[in-house]
């Protein structure tokens, strides 16, 4: 039988940015993660002189103007203090505001949006959680925006160059500061970009002293996705929380 309940009451996620929840941070993943969708990374970095941070941040967003939908494998790091918890799986992205995080590791959840709705099964639980999107502060949010827009001006004030940090020496890294009105928000963002901008990692460094990082392996740009995968119907003796 559906229940309703706050978020307060039934969290929309166990997911440990939960901690961490606010509207300049969800512009963030919006502005950031939707390069993500870039080619696989090429033995060579972009022919971009590093005094010319803007020309290849302009090259950045544009990368991904022909892409329509997206599969990768990630791998999600949250530390704060003494404690760190790693999730990783699979996700997906199509146009139209859709999304689908399988994860696989350590435990079995599911994360989906399918345009209008939020929700979360947790199958150990048999607990599926719904909420209208546009009421959810979740950090996953804006991923679902990902294939319909990028403007790193909006949130960023400025960029640098910080290759020394890269995890492959074929990458190139952005160091990024907000502007004023998000400087609560976070403090920087570390995005590491392949040879042709796709995003083979994303760090930001929040106020709280806590660290939120994806890495994205085996991107896969425009695979066939049919729209039945954003959807999901929950088992029977589901107990199933509606959010409002």
């Amino acid at each position: 039988m559906p229940s309703s309940g706050s978020s307060q009451t039934h969290p929309m996620s166990t997911h440990p940015t939960n901690e961490r929840r606010h509207s300049g941070g969800r512009d963030l993943f919006v502005l950031v993660l939707a390069c993500s969708c870039g080619l696989v990374a090429q033995a060579q970095k972009p022919a971009v002189p590093p005094t010319l941070v803007d020309g290849y941040v302009r090259e950045f967003e544009s990368s991904y103007h022909e892409v329509r939908s997206l599969r990768a494998e990630f791998t999600e790091t949250y530390v704060l203090g003494g404690r760190t918890r790693v999730e990783s799986g699979v996700v997906y992205f199509a146009r139209g505001g859709l999304m689908r995080w399988d994860y696989q590791r350590p435990s079995q959840k599911l994360f989906l949006c399918d345009g209008k709705h939020l929700l979360l099964y947790i199958p150990a639980e048999k607990q599926l959680t719904r909420s209208p999107v546009k009421s959810s502060e979740d950090i996953r949010v804006p991923f679902r925006l990902l294939l319909t827009r990028l403007d790193l001006r909006r949130v960023f004030a400025r960029f640098e160059f910080a290759d020394q940090v890269s995890h492959d020496p074929a990458n190139r890294v952005l160091r990024a500061y907000p502007k004023n009105e998000y400087a609560e928000d976070y403090q920087d963002v570390l995005m590491e970009l392949g040879a042709q901008f796709d995003v083979r990692g994303l760090v930001v460094d929040l106020p709280d002293h806590s660290r939120l990082e994806f890495r994205f392996d085996h991107i896969d740009r425009n695979p066939p996705l049919p729209r039945s995968l954003f959807q999901f119907s929950p088992p029977s003796g589901t107990e199933i929380i509606d959010q409002h």
